[in-house]
């Protein structure tokens, strides 16, 4: 489903398409499935694992939030660049297809997000709507896929970092983390002789 999401977008799949792809009979595919639908919620949903997953393995929990947030950052975009048919199936056709799933989303990162700082019995220092962020972030996401340039999404990381940090920390700490974020994109050369 999602390759062949990638390839013809969610509308343009069959289930010839799907079956095909798998190399099993319409019996077996019905066997696990209702239908075509109920296929793409189920890449759906493992595509969401797989990026939860990956945000928890980033980091530890002796990491402070404002640490934790860009490490699981980098590793989904990293993750998202690596599988650009991922990206595209989370960021284009489960919106297409489920305009709720956005909802879903943010339903599911802000409180991970928010209980990285509970955990840790840090204050939050809002000075940015976490919602209002999200968007912001998912935005900057879509576009990069949407123009071909998957590949690219790990250069997000300062732009991300900041909207990430800033609604639970603070401009002053989320300033810092993209500093941080910034050296780990292009880290400085060793000076020459050594």
């Amino acid at each position: 489903m999602v390759k062949s999401c990638a390839e013809k977008t969610y509308a343009g799949t069959t289930i010839s398409d799907i079956v095909a792809r798998a190399s099993i009979s319409r019996t077996t595919f019905y066997k696990h499935f209702t239908g075509k639908r109920a296929c793409f919620d189920a890449a759906v949903y493992a595509c969401v694992e797989e990026i939860r997953s990956v945000a928890r393995e980033a980091h530890t929990s002796a990491d402070p939030p404002a640490d934790a947030v860009p490490k699981a950052t980098a590793a989904i975009l990293e993750r998202m660049a690596a599988k650009p048919n991922l990206a595209q199936l989370l960021s284009g056709d489960a919106v297409a297809v489920e305009p709720a799933v956005v909802d879903r989303y943010r339903r599911l990162l802000i409180p991970a997000v928010s209980g990285l700082w509970d955990a840790a019995g840090e204050p939050r220092r809002p000075q940015m709507d976490p919602g209002l962020a999200f968007g912001r972030a998912q935005l900057l996401v879509f576009n990069q896929i949407a123009a071909g340039r998957s590949a690219q999404l790990p250069d997000l990381l300062p732009e991300l970092v900041y909207l990430a940090v800033a609604p639970f920390a603070g401009h002053d700490e989320a300033l810092k983390q993209v500093g941080l974020a910034e050296r780990r994109l292009r880290p400085e050369p060793a000076p020459a002789g050594e």
